[in-house]
């Protein structure tokens, strides 16, 4: 993932350094209006501190760049109307996100617009190159005919990543083991593609666009068929870690003497936590993945409702503990852990204030990831639209 957080405004020099300003500030105002969805230029000014000429001129170049585009201010504002810079949702991206299951494709417009999402069924674990064909035949199906220009494909991989070589470095519930992911996706779709853990990319479109917007401090909790998911904001930057894998919180260990983990160690909280013990307890009635919290508050199981009680349990232990590890002003929890905080929310926060240390989880705010199905296709985008950020007109 190419991560990009807009300093401030420069202040402007003169030959190459005088380009480099002019480059920097317009990466400040395209980032601005498309994680704000739309400003106006009155705001892009107090926002930067330039002056309304320059904010000017900036959003010109934007505007002829195709990138942006001005729309009339709301009616009835007090004082002189200011236009409003909202982003191109005609500018995409493709987002991607294999799992065990399916192959999610996706067209993501700048502001987090969703235009286009499909889910395609694999009957099998799939290979990255049955991946590379689908995305390659339905991503060229929902751009035909459509005015969406593509400059980039993201991909949020349920596994370790290399993310400056593009590489999966394991991703074991699909068993792919040290797999080139962005060039054969860059050859078959000829544009540049960008490579992140899930996680990360949950967390950066919960933290631009959902439940974590405006916040610094964030971990980001993911629940789904292939475990559980892991990332921390940490003072506005992704936590990277050595190697580029920190965030495995599903790793973490949740009992000793629970069940073996497919990473050979035993009782780690995805084992504890998991989707799939709570589709044994639901018995013959199951639990549709497209509905997880419907399922489950439909079920009358007894079986079902001590399990539920266990993992909540369980999670609100593991919680605790990144509590005092990382201190966030919010944790985040999406896929099925959303739909345990909605069925026992009451019972994760009594258990939490229990178990947090008091002066860290004061007021720590624990909130359901707000994006949905569309969260890692917004991820995913957001992946892919770094480099357009960092260097909006291509001058660098």
């Amino acid at each position: 993932m190419v991560e990009h957080t807009p300093g401030r405004p420069l202040a402007a020099g003169r030959g190459s350094r005088n380009e480099a300003t002019r480059r920097h500030n317009l990466s400040t105002l395209l980032s601005l209006v498309h994680h704000r969805q739309g400003v106006s230029r009155a705001d892009l000014t107090r926002a930067t501190g330039l002056n309304r000429s320059t904010i000017g001129v900036l959003v010109a170049d934007l505007v002829a760049g195709g990138l942006v585009r001005e729309t009339a201010p709301a009616t009835g504002a007090v004082g002189r109307p200011s236009p409003i810079v909202v982003p191109d949702p005609d500018v995409v991206t493709i987002a991607i996100n294999p799992d065990v299951d399916a192959i999610v494709v996706g067209i993501v417009g700048m502001g987090g617009v969703v235009h286009a999402r499909e889910r395609v069924p694999m009957a099998n674990l799939p290979t990255v190159e049955q991946m590379v064909d689908v995305v390659r035949v339905h991503s060229a199906d929902m751009l035909d005919g459509t005015p969406w220009r593509a400059v980039g494909a993201g991909v949020a991989i349920p596994g370790l990543v290399r993310v400056r070589a593009g590489e999966v470095a394991r991703a074991p519930h699909l068993l792919w083991r040290d797999e080139p992911i962005a060039e054969p996706l860059r050859r078959a779709l000829g544009v540049p593609v960008a490579v992140d853990n899930d996680a990360n990319a949950g967390l950066v479109a919960e933290s631009l666009f959902g439940a974590g917007r405006g916040r610094s401090n964030l971990v980001y909790l993911n629940g789904s068929v292939s475990g559980i998911g892991g990332s921390v904001l940490n003072d506005g930057a992704v936590l990277r870690g050595s190697d580029g894998f920190a965030g495995e919180l599903g790793h973490t260990l949740a009992r000793s003497d629970g069940e073996q983990c497919h990473c050979g160690r035993t009782g780690c909280l995805e084992t504890e936590v998991n989707l799939q013990r709570l589709e044994r307890a639901a018995g013959a009635a199951g639990i549709d993945h497209a509905d997880v919290e419907g399922s489950l508050s439909r079920s009358e199981s007894a079986v079902l409702g001590a399990e539920l009680d266990h993992q909540v349990d369980t999670l609100a232990r593991a919680m605790a503990s990144f509590v005092s590890v990382f201190n966030p002003e919010v944790i985040v929890l999406g896929g099925f852990l959303s739909a345990l905080h909605a069925l026992r929310g009451d019972r994760l926060a009594a258990a939490l204030e229990d178990l947090a240390f008091a002066p860290l989880a004061d007021n720590l705010d624990v909130v359901r990831a707000e994006l949905g199905d569309e969260l890692l296709m917004v991820g995913a985008a957001e992946i892919a639209f770094g480099d357009l950020l960092a260097d909006p007109l291509g001058t660098g």
